[in-house]
């Protein structure tokens, strides 16, 4: 139904007045047939949205059980978008006889029938762990500080510029306001979330900032919980808010940055030292996935006298215990996948419907040039080259009857590699279009080669990858920024009475390694944009100041390196490792991988080098076995996020904050300790 725009100066028939002519009167008796069809066009509305609103009612009552996902479109706003709508097109009291009120009912019988599906995430225990821990008399004892992983703080737009000042103070990430924003702004999201290249920081008239306070991260969105059930347990045995602390940060930013733009470490060391002061004991810090990665570069930070200035003895006079909940310590293989070509497993994964609409609607060009431009997430690059993750013949984590190797992190069909010699009549760039299957190694060099320089002069200022097995360096590396991300590069501090503990699942398929696909005719708009595709000379040593073109550019007439994307067109679940749709799958916890799991904890961390204090670090694995009837698993799930509302991991934290923490002993259920001593360690 198309309707016709207000006429703002339109003052409607009036049947008194005597001064109408013939003509204002037959212009009258028009207005008012065409206002009768229009009221009968909306009536026939109302009532085509009422019956829609019964199916969709019912339809989501018969799926109570399922998992819920929200629309194209945000079914909170429905009602006050209708309104809208009404005022815009002046269908208000004026237009007789049409009675609104059944819209209001029917919507709000609609609503009512919607199932709060989260509540359906547990079972029954997840809730009783605080009062079990109660009922043995244990309470609070140490001050808790909570630090999330990536893309669990919400960040809320403080831009007042007029093309932003709509979503002042609204979450533009978290809640079903960044859906509706996704859905129906996306181009205007996707320059609010997007950072300067140059920089790292703000783009010019936008602002964004994590969200503060425990709500920050309880909740992704309303009754998606994250580290709500956690909270819950800690309030029973009488925590709040003066000594429990979240610690959100605006995972988007470099480890650099956080602390340059919004202090997030000096406030961290000012709120970890507060917090012993009040409380006379150490702190425990419960950090989950990237937050593990955030911890490690903040105990270097926080000792260094050129930042925090605490010293070498801060960590062991200020922190009881560091509890890492499915940490990305070794980095994680989607990673990868994602600063190449904006593809991890659970996009690739979808059925080809969701597949098409989301290629239609947030191409993987698209999300591949918004992680570009989060350095934050670079931080989770896979870290030890082939030492950790294999080489061409092997790796440490495949199976004995493996048919191709987790060692190749990157691979190509034969016939592919074959077609890339010839590009219509001149040869390509083997630079830039691969000749061999990649290690993980190589698949870093490769990234950066086909990236602009801002992307290649952020990672070599920020980030180092690899491994390093010299004492002397290793001090040497206590001062300098670009390692504390990767614990195979610096020492853990000399604190020999902290106790680190690495939790995590095991037992869910995870991502591991890729089939990729590449056509030499398709280039990489990011780089076009970029206008050439310079490389930093020597970037794994940070030299990034000036960048150095690529070999043969000129060859290939200043053209940009040829697409890539996972081969999602290749499923064989019979060779091993299993491949769907390009995925190598591998053990772990649905995201990070066993090795980056728990290798460090079992074996790189038991070595001086790595340890020089002989810090006490405990491993806990929980095996992945979720209610199968439950959307999230439950309370015995062990998934990468869902993990944080499982009775074990609650209980686990309980005890350390409530100073039980001595029953807390290593728990093995994976072959991770086989894995780990398989990793080149020593050379």
């Amino acid at each position: 139904m198309t309707l016709p725009r207000r006429a703002k100066t339109w003052s409607g028939y009036d049947e008194h007045s005597d001064t109408t002519t013939a003509s204002d009167r037959e212009d009258d008796v028009h207005k008012a047939t065409t206002h009768k069809k229009l009221h009968v066009d909306i009536v026939h509305e109302v009532n085509r949205q009422a019956k829609l609103f019964d199916a969709q009612a019912h339809e989501m009552t018969m799926k109570s059980r399922r998992l819920f996902f929200v629309k194209p479109y945000d079914i909170h706003e429905m009602h006050a978008n209708l309104a809208l709508l009404m005022e815009e097109y002046d269908l208000s009291l004026k237009i007789p006889g049409i009675d609104l009120s059944r819209v209001e009912l029917e919507w709000q019988r609609f609503r009512s029938n919607i199932p709060e599906l989260w509540k359906l995430n547990n079972d029954g225990r997840e809730f009783q762990v605080g009062e079990a821990i109660k009922a043995r008399g244990l309470t609070a004892q140490y001050p808790v500080v909570l630090v999330p992983g990536i893309v669990s703080t919400g960040l809320e737009s403080w831009s007042t510029s007029p093309e932003y000042r709509a979503f002042f103070r609204e979450k533009l990430w978290g809640g079903f306001n960044m859906i509706s924003q996704v859905t129906f702004n996306r181009e205007r999201w996707m320059t609010a979330m997007m950072l300067d290249p140059d920089t790292g920081l703000d783009p010019p008239g936008v602002k964004i900032r994590a969200a503060e306070g425990l709500s920050a991260a309880s909740n992704f969105m309303k009754g998606y919980w994250i580290w709500a059930k956690i909270i819950e347990n800690l309030a029973v045995v009488n925590y709040d808010t003066n000594n429990l602390y979240l610690a959100p940060y605006d995972w988007r930013l470099s480890m650099w940055n956080l602390e340059e733009r919004d202090g997030y470490f000096s406030r961290l060391k000012a709120t970890i030292e507060g917090l012993k002061k009040r409380q006379k004991k150490r702190v425990v810090i419960a950090a989950h996935s990237m937050g593990s990665t955030v911890m490690l570069y903040f105990f270097k930070w926080v000792e260094s006298p050129e930042h925090g200035g605490g010293g070498p003895d801060w960590v062991e006079n200020h922190i009881e215990t560091f509890i890492s909940i499915a940490g990305t310590h070794l980095g994680v293989a989607k990673a990868m996948s994602a600063f190449l070509s904006g593809e991890m497993k659970d996009t690739v994964q979808m059925n080809p419907a969701g597949a098409y609409v989301l290629e239609r609607f947030f191409s993987r060009k698209e999300r591949r040039k918004l992680f570009r431009s989060w350095a934050g997430s670079a931080s989770m690059w896979v870290k030890g080259g082939t030492a950790v993750w294999g080489n061409e013949n092997c790796a440490p984590d495949d199976e004995p009857d493996s048919t191709h190797t987790h060692g190749e992190l990157i691979a190509f069909r034969q016939s592919l590699l074959d077609a890339r010699q010839v590009e219509g009549s001149r040869l390509v760039d083997e630079e830039l279009v691969p000749k061999k299957n990649m290690t993980a190694t190589d698949v870093g060099a490769w990234i950066l080669k086909r990236t602009p320089a801002s992307f290649q002069k952020m990672m070599a200022t920020n980030y180092s990858f690899g491994i390093e097995r010299d004492e002397e360096v290793l001090k040497k590396n206590d001062f300098d920024h670009r390692k504390w991300t990767n614990p195979l590069e610096i020492r853990l501090p000399n604190a020999p009475t902290t106790r680190f503990v690495c939790v995590y699942g095991h037992g869910k398929e995870t991502e591991r390694s890729y089939w990729y696909a590449h056509n030499p005719n398709e280039y990489e708009e990011s780089i076009v944009e970029a206008g050439g595709t310079p490389t930093c000379a020597e970037p794994s040593v940070g030299t990034c100041k000036v960048p150095v073109p690529i070999d043969g550019l000129n060859d290939l007439n200043n053209r940009p390196p040829p697409s890539s994307w996972i081969d999602a067109e290749y499923t064989d679940e019979t060779v091993v490792p299993k491949v769907r749709n390009g995925v190598k799958m591998g053990d772990g916890d649905g995201t990070v991988s066993l090795l980056s799991l728990g290798a460090m904890c079992v074996e790189g961390w038991k070595r001086k080098r790595w340890n020089p204090g002989g810090i006490r670090v405990t491993t806990v694995e929980l095996p992945h076995r979720p209610v199968v009837n439950i959307p999230r698993g439950g309370a015995t799930t062990s998934d990468h996020v869902d993990i944080l509302g499982s009775t074990a991991l609650n209980e686990l934290i309980l005890k350390f904050a409530t100073g039980a923490g001595d029953e807390v002993e290593d728990n093995f259920v994976s072959r991770i300790r086989e894995y780990a001593k398989r990793v080149q360690w020593d050379g």
